[in-house]
Formats: structure tokens, C-alpha cells, sequence
């Protein structure tokens, strides 16, 4: 009897885990270099017994993680007959009808999970714009824009149509760097009308030679979608923005 639907899903949450680490911060990708022959000493055998302890702690903070609670007599039942070859004791029908209703309550508490992190994101950046607004220098214009005249510039003005080298670092409110092009040692270039909102706002705003600091509401940013991983919902960005070149 195949089990398809359940292989997929605990293979892919099992890939997940050990790829991405499911442990509630962030982790390094450990790098492993395998001795050519002869190099340095022999080396010892591999102590599967650790190796398959590990495998199931990973597996269970994945699963904790996801806060799902799960029969453990029933899970080593499963691990057992299927490890040894056997075949599931729950007809194939019942499996898929099953697992489809598992899927799709994992699919409903991750939206629960992300409309609550987008409304305390909401909340959090209306709170910090609102303070944020008080302070000296901050400019607000009518879409809700804040930004801070760093150095103020004397070139062109980028038009929407026009291209802008610029250097760049953004933020959440926290601090948390998303995206630096100073970190990266190198400027970047796009058009003015092919940005988020609230950039193409400021830019045409600012003079070439300028450094400003943006504090861009989500909605002038990425909004409820969010972007990549470190973007949630509704996230009020930060960035300090030079604009080098305007290219007409």
C-alpha cells in the first residue's frame, strides 16, 4: 500500500527542518569537508545510535515548532511498521481523507499565525510613525512618507521615467538590517518608477548628491504580502537612502 501523500508531507517538513532549522532563531548553515584519502588520521566510525537520536530531536522541535501534538505510542507504532517494511494499518482511503484534512489545518493556522503577526505589525509601525512624526526634522508629506534630510543635495531631480544610481541600507523599526548595498561595496541602479512607492515618492524629491532617511509606511511598501523572509506583513521600513547619480 503507497503512501504517497503522508511520504510527501513528512519528507518535505523532515528536508525543511534540517535545512532551514526549526529551533525559533535564526541559524548558520554548517559546512562539512570530507577527507580526501589518506589525509590526517582514520577516521572513526559513525555512532548511528547519536546520529538517529539527533535525527529525532530534530524532527521533534520541528514538529513542536509547528505546535503540533502528536500520540507518541501511535507515532513509534508507525515508525516501526514502516522502517521494517510493513504496511499501515489505517486503510489508504482513510489516509488520504486524513492527511488532506491535516494539510489543511496547517494551511489554516499558519493564516491565523500571519494575520495575528500583520496586525501587531500594523499596530507596532502606526505606533512608531505616530512618535517617529514628533521628532525634530522628520517631514511628513500627504501619502503618509516620513524622511530626514541627512545632506541635502544640489543636482538634477529624477523624473519617474528617469534611471538613479543609488547606495542604500534598509531596516525594520527594530534595527534589523534586510538589504545593504554598502555591504555590499557597490551601488545599485534602477528606474525612479520601478521601486516600491514610498522610494519613488522620496527620489523625486530629492537632488542628486542627497542623503535622506526614509521611514516608509507598508502601505507605500510591501503592504500584507511582505517580502522574502525578514519582510513580514504590514512592516514599516527604514531606509538611508544617497542618490549619486541621476541618469536622464
Amino acid at each position: 500500500m503507497k503512501m504517497q501523500n503522508l511520504g510527501t508531507i513528512v519528507a518535505v517538513a523532515t528536508v525543511f527542518a534540517l535545512l532551514l532549522g526549526s529551533r525559533g532563531h535564526a541559524q548558520q548553515p554548517q559546512q562539512f569537508e570530507l577527507p580526501t584519502p589518506g589525509q590526517g588520521q582514520a577516521q572513526q566510525p559513525i555512532d548511528m545510535k547519536k546520529v538517529s537520536y539527533l535525527i529525532g530531536y530534530d524532527f521533534g522541535q520541528t514538529l513542536a515548532s509547528q505546535q503540533v501534538q502528536v500520540d507518541l505510542q501511535s507515532y513509534m507504532e508507525g515508525f516501526r511498521t514502516g522502517i521494517a517494511g510493513g504496511n499501515p494499518n489505517i486503510p489508504e482511503e482513510e489516509i488520504n481523507a486524513l492527511m488532506t484534512q491535516f494539510q489543511q489545518m496547517l494551511v489554516e493556522r499558519q493564516q491565523k499565525m500571519m494575520a495575528e503577526q500583520a496586525n501587531k505589525a500594523k499596530a507596532a509601525g502606526e505606533a512608531f510613525l505616530a512618535q517617529n512624526a514628533k521628532q525634530p526634522g522628520i517631514q511628513t508629506t500627504a501619502s503618509g512618507l516620513q524622511y530626514q534630510v541627512l545632506q541635502p543635495g544640489s543636482g538634477a531631480t529624477p523624473a519617474p521615467e528617469d534611471e538613479v544610481q543609488v547606495h542604500y541600507e534598509g531596516t525594520l523599526i527594530n534595527g534589523t538590517v534586510f538589504d545593504s548595498s554598502y555591504q555590499r561595496g557597490e551601488p545599485i541602479s534602477f528606474p525612479v518608477n520601478g521601486v516600491i512607492p514610498g522610494w519613488t515618492e522620496a527620489l523625486q524629491l530629492m537632488k542628486e548628491g542627497a542623503k535622506w532617511k526614509l521611514f516608509i509606511p507598508s502601505q507605500l511598501a510591501y503592504g500584507e504580502r511582505g517580502a522574502g523572509q525578514t519582510i513580514g506583513p504590514n512592516e514599516v521600513l527604514v531606509f538611508t537612502v544617497e542618490l549619486l547619480q541621476v541618469k536622464k
